[in-house]
């Protein structure tokens, strides 16, 4: 709620003429949230089975809490669209919403896991499946952050005798918070801004880092983020050595982030799995070189050597490579970081972004 999926999209568009009301919804599972100024939504709790099983029936139980609420902001100030973020459970209750209240939909994919299966096979990913399918047929579009993901959900709606309306619209970032600052610490860094999980390829960074060590002994690593992995991560930095020039922050603010990105010299996130990667573009933002991985997302946005850097997925050879090559030439790195800008500016600020989705909007309106 707090960065670009929403809260940092809204601001343009609403200064296009859209006026907005955010829903943001959790599981009775999980602690209550409240909204925040920077962020402002009403939060609604819903029931769902527990876990990974209980996803393919959650949005009629969500849409179900919500109808009542959608119903009386229609009243006040007609609704002419939903976008929901994610299928399940928020484009499966915008469905039913769509149905009982006559309201066009859209919905947003954000990750590789297009239809749901959340690592699993069996019965319960099947339902899934099925569900997300259903959602995406009954949407005036599918919005897809990348054109992976786009390949990915017109392959997996192939064969199910239904039509899908996709497109692609990148997500964008803010030039002006995330902006190359005008000094840099003294020491390199390199700079990691994740959630702590197998997949984000932390520890791909952390061997190269000891790889490194010696030959670079003033280099430092800020990792930001938090996550299920962070103990074994920890333990890594302390088996090889290195846990004393290895900084774990934890969640920081954006502001903070964004002061990080000005100051890092290098920003790497070398992930399995990831259909864009935000992180990347405030990275470029920031005038910073990025490496990233082939096969993701965001190889439609960087070119290597150009505007960025990309290595092979768990190319442990090719990052060390490009850690060497990044770290000892600073003319290479001022070259890419401006191009990388260069590159946002062109064409992926939250203004384009902005400017994409009220098309669609507009379209789903009429």
């Amino acid at each position: 709620m707090s960065g670009c999926f929403v809260a940092e999209a809204l601001r343009p568009i609403q200064a296009l003429g859209a006026a907005s009301s955010v829903i943001a919804v959790d599981s009775i599972y999980h602690a209550r949230r409240r909204s925040s100024e920077q962020s402002p939504a009403d939060w609604i709790r819903y029931p769902q089975l527990p876990g990974n099983f209980g996803l393919a029936s959650a949005g009629k139980f969500l849409g179900a809490v919500l109808l009542r609420r959608v119903q009386q902001l229609h009243r006040r100030s007609p609704v002419n669209v939903i976008h929901a973020h994610a299928a399940l459970p928020c484009g499966h209750a915008a469905a039913f919403l769509a149905r009982r209240m006559g309201i066009p939909f859209v919905v947003t994919v954000h990750g590789l896991d297009v239809f749901n299966r959340c690592f699993q096979d069996g019965v319960a990913a099947r339902w899934r499946r099925k569900t997300s399918q259903r959602v995406y047929a009954d949407a005036h579009k599918v919005i897809c952050i990348s054109e992976k993901i786009r390949q990915l959900l017109t392959d997996g709606m192939a064969g199910t005798g239904e039509t899908v309306n996709p497109e692609v619209v990148y997500n964008g970032t803010d030039p002006d918070v995330f902006a190359p600052g005008n000094s840099q610490d003294e020491r390199p860094t390199i700079l990691i801004v994740g959630n702590l999980l197998a997949g984000k390829g932390h520890e791909l960074v952390l061997k190269a880092f000891a790889r490194l060590k010696d030959s670079r002994p003033g280099l430092q690593c800020q990792i930001i983020g938090e996550g299920a992995d962070r103990d074994r991560f920890s333990a890594l930095a302390r088996d090889l050595g290195i846990d004393d020039r290895v900084h774990f922050f934890g969640r920081r603010s954006r502001s903070a982030v964004a002061e990080a990105m000005r100051n890092c010299t290098v920003f790497v996130l070398p992930s399995r799995y990831e259909g864009l990667g935000c992180v990347y573009l405030e990275a470029m933002a920031s005038g910073k070189p990025a490496i990233a991985c082939h096969g993701q997302g965001i190889d439609e946005i960087i070119y290597h050597g150009s505007n960025g850097w990309l290595i092979p997925i768990d190319g442990f050879e090719e990052l060390v490579q490009g850690l060497q090559i990044l770290l000892g030439n600073a003319e290479l790195r001022a070259q890419i970081g401006k191009a990388a800008r260069r590159t946002i500016l062109n064409n992926f600020t939250l203004s384009h972004q902005a400017g994409k989705l009220m098309r669609i909007y507009e379209e789903a309106a009429r």
